[in-house]
């Protein structure tokens, strides 16, 4: 998933979401994300409260630079990130370049 690291999310309005092979096909090469409930989901954990907000304040920088915003589920040591495409009615590589954004973030 790193080639999608370097890509930009475009516009989606009008196209079609990913079919259920596409998805699964680039959750593969995506190592701890998952589908769960029609989005794209993965919970990072962090030594302290300090280091998840670092992390939720960079990925905040990414989602608004992108233009493509997640469901965030945030605790003291961890964050659960969801990403899904709501004009698509469903998952899209945005959803997918986000998440190897977000990746990137950590490597």
């Amino acid at each position: 998933m790193s080639d999608l690291s370097t890509r930009h999310c475009q516009p989606l309005e009008g196209h079609a979401a990913m079919t259920a092979d596409e998805v699964q096909r680039h959750l593969a090469a995506a190592p701890g994300w998952a589908l769960v409930d029609g989005a794209i989901e993965k919970r990072f954990e962090f030594a302290d409260y300090h280091r998840t907000i670092a992390f939720v304040n960079a990925l905040a920088w990414i989602a608004h630079r992108e233009d493509h915003h997640p469901d965030l589920l945030v605790g003291y040591a961890r964050c659960t990130v969801r990403f899904n495409t709501h004009s698509v009615g469903g998952i899209s590589i945005n959803d997918f370049i986000c998440a190897a954004r977000v990746d990137a973030l950590l490597a």
